[in-house]
């Protein structure tokens, strides 16, 4: 089965219809990142079978989750899940946010390469950076922190109505007990990414509104 076969195949099992258009886009980022990886070191996962369960499967897992048209993505690193997500989601407007500059850099020369219009690259540590139109619709995090230090961070980001997405690997009780009242886990979503025999799930948490 071709690269292309299989990314098209693998999404429709987490319920992402592809084209063969946004395929090729999807591996054409990964095309890049190999090349800049050479030189920048941006991603310890050099394989590129992994790549495409790692990056691509995985970041396209939370597609169903997104809520509203302005999303950011906190701790992008090389730009997942951001990068993909907006790809396959071009109605949708990506903040894609890093405190690391030349991930960051990297992340702006994809956008241009590939085309994407709806996505702004930030060079900055979230929570000494906030946006001028106000609070974000959904707020997305993958691995970027312990649960109560990463609400902590994105509470700048966040309004009454903004949805958290934060993408975790193994369930742990211990994180969970430590998160601060304010907020509510509304889901807890298994994860189950095409060739990726690992666990994964994602956590939708909101500011609690009750008085």
């Amino acid at each position: 089965m071709s690269e292309q076969a299989f990314l098209i195949s693998s999404a429709s099992r987490l319920g992402v219809s592809l084209d063969a258009a946004a395929a090729k886009r999807l591996l054409q980022l990964l095309d890049e990142l190999e090349r800049w990886n050479r030189s920048f070191n941006l991603t310890a996962i050099t394989q590129r079978a992994q790549m495409l369960t790692h990056h691509l499967l995985d970041s396209l897992s939370i597609a169903s989750l997104l809520q509203g048209e302005r999303i950011i993505d906190i701790g992008t690193g090389a730009g997942f899940p951001g990068l993909p997500l907006a790809i396959i989601q071009p109605e949708r407007q990506f903040t894609l946010l890093d405190s690391n500059g030349k991930k960051i850099r990297f992340v702006n020369h994809a956008a241009r390469t590939l085309g994407l219009a709806n996505v702004v690259a930030v060079h900055a540590r979230a929570e000494q950076w906030q946006d001028e139109r106000g609070a974000f619709n959904t707020v997305v995090t993958r691995a970027f922190a312990p649960l109560s230090e990463l609400m902590t961070t994105v509470r700048g980001l966040c309004g009454a109505d903004t949805r958290v997405l934060a993408m975790k690997g193994r369930r742990s009780t211990q994180e969970r007990a430590g998160l601060s009242p304010q907020w509510v886990i509304e889901q807890d979503v298994e994860l189950a990414i095409p060739g990726l025999d690992e666990e994964r799930h994602a956590l939708v948490l909101r500011l609690d509104s009750r008085p």
